[in-house]
């Protein structure tokens, strides 16, 4: 059964699968319908490589999202993450034949579907095509060039690339589990939709994304994602570390980390220690807290200064990319006590914990809005936002048919005189206009602005894209 307005979301993490049912309520926030939460088995730092077990826990969060939300679930958006995602910014260029003629949405789209014939290495796949900033005839920093004459027509791009074989593995695991996939999208810009403002965009920020697998980066400049990256190192790994440098077992070094745990280990007195139950009657164990922080300091530091790395990558330290809103860090590995402090000290940056809250509706569940969930909500945003896009685009098609309808009326009952209708049929197509129409749907989100030509770009190369992908899941034997 499919409701109307009702959307999905399935975070496929290293630790942990959340599948989320939301919709919009009347004043246009978030309203979660049910959430499921299992452990994740079978996908190692983002990337699947056991179908079978990740197949299982897809089904085991989806069933209870369905109970808790009383709603049957058909078709989810899923986000894509994991070590082999990479990016590179590259500039291009098209030649335009005719100067006299203005440019065009089309003129985008063409240079843009030229970067997707740039060579990947072997098995990689253009997953994102970002226009940056464009140029026309050497003209610098323009963000809107269609209506603007000129014959060279260039931009910056952020080029998204990933393994094909790892985003083709997950797409058959959400497929054998019985759902529909209805869009792909990465994981650090749907935990950016959630956690981040759009002034904090404009400002330039760097979102962290602590995973268990993986650390995700999203970088943000004048509104426009300037930089990602993915870290290979994760909460696992700080886990890992504990099991190993306190010789117990993985279970009792997880319990340590979230009850105990701290990056900072000046905080810890010598005397305090915590005892840890020995093993099939051996004894207890004991570990001292600032041993402990000990261990996870130093792993966080690694993770932090490879993160850093990438800011500087991106040129934060010119006063043109300088990030005035500092960083936001989120996910389950910014709830480890005194991140916040290590991350300042590290980088001297402003920071602060990313909670997906601004856009919940006020009664969400506590635990829905710690960040351990940025990610879901940030998909189930995302899922509403093809919603109304879909609507839009039917209503501009019904539209269209009106008035070629009109006109070939017009035709027959007047060739000789045009004229006088056209200003009738542009009001017409004005109240057809899917602004001017009352929502038929209540649960979709409504926007406040007209949306930018940026972001339609973004979406129409995105959704291109994700259409070659279906087909070839359809046709996978």
């Amino acid at each position: 059964m499919r409701e109307k307005g009702i959307a999905v979301g399935l975070d496929i993490g290293t630790t942990k699968i959340v599948a989320m049912i939301g919709r919009a309520n009347e004043y246009g926030k978030l309203e979660i319908l049910g959430v499921g939460k299992t452990r994740s088995l079978g996908v190692h730092r983002g990337v699947v490589n056991n179908i079978t077990q990740t197949i299982k826990s897809i089904q085991q969060a989806v069933e209870a999202a369905e109970a808790d939300s009383g709603l049957k679930v058909s078709e989810v958006v899923v986000g894509i993450a994991g070590q082999h995602i990479r990016s590179l910014q590259h500039s291009d260029y098209i030649t335009r034949k005719d100067p006299d003629k203005v440019i065009e949405e089309e003129d985008v789209e063409k240079l843009c579907n030229q970067v997707h014939k740039l060579v990947m290495l072997p098995g990689e796949e253009i997953i994102h095509v970002l226009p940056q900033e464009f140029k026309v005839d050497g003209q610098p920093e323009i963000s809107e060039p269609v209506g603007m004459y000129g014959v060279r027509f260039e931009a910056d791009f952020h080029v998204v690339v990933g393994q094909i074989s790892s985003i083709r593995n997950i797409g058959r695991c959400v497929k054998s589990a019985g759902l529909e996939l209805s869009g792909v999208t990465l994981q650090p810009l749907a935990s950016a939709n959630a956690t981040l403002s759009d002034e904090e965009k404009e400002a330039g920020v760097a979102l962290i994304d602590i995973g268990g697998g993986t650390t995700d980066l999203a970088i943000f400049k004048d509104g426009i994602i300037r930089h990602t990256a993915v870290i290979p190192f994760g909460g696992n790994v700080i886990t890992e570390d504990i099991k190993e440098g306190c010789s117990i077992i993985e279970k009792q070094a997880e319990l340590l980390k979230i009850k105990f745990g701290s990056a900072w280990p000046g905080e810890n007195k010598d005397n305090e220690i915590v005892s840890i139950p020995g093993l099939r009657g051996r004894e207890p164990k004991e570990i001292t807290l600032k041993n402990l922080s000990k261990i996870i300091h130093y792993r966080v530091v690694e993770i932090i200064e490879e993160v850093f790395l990438e800011i500087k990558n991106y040129g934060h330290e010119e006063q043109k990319k300088k990030l005035i809103g500092g960083i936001v860090v989120t996910g389950g590995g910014s709830q480890l006590k005194h991140i916040k402090q290590l991350i300042e000290y590290i980088t001297g940056m402003d920071t602060r914990i990313g909670y997906p809250n601004e856009h919940l509706a006020g009664n969400t569940p506590k635990e829905v809005k710690e960040p351990l969930y940025a990610t879901a909500v940030g998909l189930v945003l995302n899922s509403l936002e093809r919603v109304e896009k879909n609507k839009q685009e039917a209503n501009e098609r019904v539209s269209d048919r009106r008035i070629k309808a009109r006109l070939r009326e017009d035709e027959e009952s007047q060739p000789d005189n045009k004229e006088p209708e056209i200003n009738k049929i542009e009001e017409e197509r004005q109240e057809d206009s899917p602004i001017d129409q009352p929502n038929p749907n209540p649960h979709t989100i409504e926007t406040a602005e007209p949306e930018s030509k940026a972001k339609k770009y973004h979406r129409t190369i995105l959704d291109k894209w994700f259409d070659r992908f279906k087909e070839f899941l359809d046709n996978a034997e």
